[in-house]
């Protein structure tokens, strides 16, 4: 049930942030924004550390057949290729005559199917027990990538309702941006038989495209405009809470 809930965890991020759309006729205040940006870049940014990295060197290193930073490199390198050419598609499609709206929750859908792998890698490795992976450090990662959701839930229902959409459908429109996340964490749960032999590599891979979508999207963010300080202040404290919550519970 721990699974369960935690791979629900970053799905109700996203439909919260949908719901906006029933209770704000505006975008999230910048000052908003950039706290829940930089507090989940924070937290996001910690956990792909001692969730992600830090057990698949752990693993590597009880194998004892590959030098321990081996499959951590190369995990990360490939999940920030990964994200990079997802990035890429966006852009190249957006060169083409298509509706914004769309084009942002093709972006948005598009990123959250890494997440939700990532989600159930770290899941699919505490469960089988194979890897220094712990419940807190799981849900750890859960929670940075449901908070970094919120905006993107508002980013998508709010802009669908500015255009006229009825208040049901933006928020649906807001909500199936994020439903790749739960099936793609299911779908890598059930396939743990073999995963587990690759688990090195995945949760590197994971942590890889964590951090391309910390460097490359919500630091950017989080500094833009005046008093850009208080991302950086909100980036400290989501740190410091998931490097503190973890370790406690390790």
């Amino acid at each position: 049930m721990e699974a369960f809930y935690g791979i629900l965890i970053p799905f109700l991020g996203t439909s919260l942030g949908a719901a906006c759309v029933f209770f704000m006729k505006k975008s999230l205040s910048d000052a908003v924004q950039r706290s829940l940006t930089g507090f989940a870049a924070g937290v996001m940014m910690a956990a792909s550390v001692w969730s992600l990295i830090l057990p698949a060197i752990e693993q590597t290193e009880a194998e004892g057949r590959l030098p321990p930073f081996l499959p951590a490199a190369a995990g990360i390198v490939l999940g920030a290729l990964t994200l990079f050419l997802l990035d890429e598609l966006v852009r190249r499609r957006g060169e083409g005559e298509v509706h914004s709206d769309f084009l942002l929750l093709s972006a948005i859908t598009l990123h959250n199917i890494p997440e939700g792998m990532a989600v159930g890698v770290v899941y699919a490795g505490y469960l089988s027990g194979s890897a220094q992976i712990t419940a807190a450090g799981a849900l750890a990662l859960s929670l940075g990538i449901a908070i970094q959701n919120f905006p993107e839930g508002a980013i998508i229902s709010l802009p669908l309702r500015a255009e006229g959409m009825g208040k049901a459908r933006a928020f649906w429109g807001g909500v199936l941006s994020g439903i790749v996340e739960p099936i793609g964490a299911v779908l890598t749960i059930l396939a743990a038989s073999l995963i587990v032999p690759a688990l090195p590599y995945l949760l590197s891979f994971a942590a890889g495209a964590m951090l391309y979508v910390v460097v490359e999207e919500l630091i950017p963010e989080m500094s833009q405009g005046a008093h850009s300080n208080i991302g950086t202040v909100f980036f400290a404290v989501g740190f410091s809470l998931c490097l503190l919550y973890t370790s406690d519970a390790a």
